[in-house]
């Protein structure tokens, strides 16, 4: 056959009943494995050197490795963020979070540096990289980071080695945080090359070339470890209560039956060895088969692990504790870092949120709990919780991960129905149902099928229901739970000691005259909660809303709702001055337009307020109101709030 003759074979696309039917990146990996291009660590191409950087990581691993555990230890996290859809909004709240308040020497905000200047703007980043599909963010942290007074350097050096490596210039950022044990430097690198195009690079360069890079450079700086660094190390840590690198030197040495015996022929290694393995039996890891013949339990790493993040926690729990003035026993402390084992709520004070991952983005509340408790609660990605800050109260709950009502009726309908399900089918199940209330079902089903792809659409619309639909639908809340594990209420953004003689309905307020109020505990929190309860009963008593009769307190059947019409009363005045505008108070049943200008904080409540041509209005805010600041909205004022129509057409969207 000549060059510019073909001869097409015709078939399914993706048959696999012959070599034409092969998946084409199937034959380009086959054919490098042909050309000599698998991976040291298997016969399989991995892509694990595909993109910039790969020739520089073969090169890292290729080196002696003796000299390597001499160079500087450095920790260095990455992640590959994508920027579509949300993302971008997900990218500027890490950018706010990487530059707060008590990160430097000094306890000062972050100051963003780059390649050229110690101060840039992060807006100007972002808008730079505006419409990237990606960004990387690196966090690089010298295990003897403490011996910088500035690691600008460093990074910059760092920064121009990666560049260098992958063969590209690099649109990068950066940050430094001196509020750990452990200084280290957070870089967020704009996922396109200097050519405009999409910046890819190897797995292997991410996962180990950067590291060995940046351990070269704080070697360089400070000298390679000696004898003496090294074996003072190892000794701490055959204490230690986490997982270490001798640890996973024993577990390089297990032989097929799953056996370690250590080498006796270095005495100090032996020693090591045998100290590790004496502290592992202490903790229930390892056990003792015979004379210098052991064996390592199957979870070892996964428990220490465990064991070393819990450690952290406390750390970090004694540290805010303390630093803000709360004596508390460690004994009292609660561990909520896997909320799905969790049932009962926690109601508190805030005193402080953090973040848990830094590279992902997670983040923490530490709760002074009613109950007496302080408790450290995993509350997941950042932005899916409102902000909460120090001193408010909040009631935390876990994420129900069970299958909802609407998830039932699915299943029911489907099971009567050949497991299949419609809106048609489901008004024909139910008489009583009517179609908007069938579209919720579907709805429901179409956002399971993006996430998982647990449930089938049919050309015609019909979905395929599997018998296991519950399961798989538990699942899918499973998945979500890991994202946003627990759901944060706040119940008053005011401080305890503000509210005890605050002129306004406050969340003491509340729980006196609540029909099932909160336990409280004789310590800690719950303790300060039952003093500033005695002292808001007097000022009650003596504002004239409540009595005492027979050794008990009596308060006023409207006592709520005067206090929050005073304070509501008071905050429109100020806002009157202010705008320019006579208030004019929002009854139930009144029809309301005008512009959503912005919110405000009362003790009671988050409320709107809506700016009309001649006066302004305050009316309860709802969270989907946030997306429409400044935009025209109606609604009709109800008992349970206003139901809103974004914009004046009739058509418009609702927010109920």
């Amino acid at each position: 056959m000549k060059d510019d003759e073909f001869r097409p074979k015709l078939g399914r696309i993706g048959s696999r009943g012959s070599k034409a039917g092969k998946r084409y990146v199937g034959q380009v990996r086959a054919a490098i494995n042909r050309a000599g291009g698998r991976p040291q660590h298997g016969g399989r191409f991995t892509g694990s050197r595909a993109g910039h950087g790969g020739a520089a990581a073969a090169l890292l691993r290729s080196r002696d490795r003796h000299a390597a555990f001499r160079q500087r230890r450095v920790v260095v996290k990455a992640r590959v963020v994508k920027l579509v859809g949300k993302g971008q909004d997900a990218a500027r709240a890490h950018l706010r979070y990487i530059q707060r308040d008590g990160v430097t020497h000094d306890g000062a905000p972050g100051e963003l540096y780059g390649a050229d200047s110690d101060r840039v703007d992060g807006k100007d980043f972002l808008g730079r990289a505006e419409g990237d599909r990606h960004q990387f963010r690196f966090i690089v942290a010298p295990e003897d980071g403490i011996e910088y007074d500035d690691l600008k350097p460093f990074t910059r050096r760092l920064m121009a080695q990666m560049e260098e490596d992958l063969g590209t210039r690099l649109d990068w950022i950066a940050v430094d945080h001196f509020n750990t044990g452990h200084p280290h430097t957070h870089v967020i690198v704009r996922g396109r090359d200097d050519r405009g195009e999409n910046l890819v690079i190897a797995r292997e360069y991410i996962s180990s070339g950067i590291r060995e890079r940046a351990a070269e450079l704080v070697s360089l700086d400070l000298g390679p470890r000696t004898d003496r660094e090294i074996e003072q190390r190892l000794r701490q840590e055959m204490d230690q209560e986490r997982f270490t690198s001798i640890d996973r030197r024993l577990l390089s040495m297990r032989d097929d039956d799953g056996i370690v015996s250590p080498d006796g022929r270095d005495a100090f290694r032996q020693t090591l060895h045998q100290g590790r393995l004496r502290q592992l039996e202490r903790m229930d890891l390892a056990t003792e088969i015979g004379s210098g013949r052991w064996r390592l339990d199957e979870e070892l790493e996964a428990t220490l692990r465990s064991i070393g993040e819990r450690g952290d926690i406390i750390k970090i729990m004694h540290r805010e504790l303390t630093g803000k003035g709360f004596a508390r026993s460690a004994a009292d402390y609660v561990v909520h870092d896997r909320p799905e084992q969790d049932t009962q709520p926690v109601i508190g004070r805030v005193v402080a949120r953090g973040l848990a991952d830094e590279i992902n983005d997670r983040h923490y509340l530490i709760v002074d709990g009613v109950d007496g408790k302080s408790h450290y609660i995993d509350i997941g990605k950042g932005e899916a919780t409102q902000p909460t800050p120090d001193g408010c109260i909040v009631h935390v709950t876990p994420k129900n991960t069970e299958p909802r009502q609407v998830d039932r009726t699915i299943a029911e309908i489907a099971a009567a129905h050949g497991g299949r399900y419609n809106v048609d089918i489901h008004l024909k199940h139910d008489a009583s149902a009517t179609e908007r209330f069938a579209e919720t079902h579907v709805r429901r089903l179409e956002a399971i099928r993006r996430a998982t792809g647990g449930v089938e659409r049919e050309p015609d619309g019909t979905w395929s229901i599997a018998p296991d639909h519950l399961t798989r639908v538990a699942g899918y809340e499973r998945q979500r739970a890991r994202i946003e594990p627990v759901m944060v209420d706040k119940l008053s953004s005011m401080p305890l000691e503000q509210q005890v003689g605050f002129d306004g309905a406050t969340w003491i307020d509340r729980e006196l005259v609540s029909d099932a109020p909160e336990a409280l505990s004789n310590s800690g929190f719950g303790r300060e909660m039952r003093e500033a309860q005695a002292r808001r009963r007097q000022w009650l008593i003596a504002q004239g809303l409540a009595h005492e009769e027979q050794d008990r307190i009596v308060y006023r059947a409207n006592m709520i709702s005067i206090l929050g019409q005073r304070e509501l009363n008071r905050i429109a005045g100020q806002l009157s001055d202010e705008l320019g505008l006579p208030y004019s108070e929002a009854r139930p049943g009144d029809r309301i337009e005008g512009t959503l200008r912005r919110s405000v904080e009362l003790a009671s409540g988050k409320y709107a307020v809506i700016e009309k041509s001649r006066e302004f209005t305050l009316v309860p805010w709802r969270p989907a109101l946030d997306r429409h600041l400044g935009k025209d909205v109606s609604g009709v004022v109800g008992g349970a709030g206003v139901s809103w129509t974004i914009g004046r057409q009739r058509s418009g969207p609702s927010v109920s």
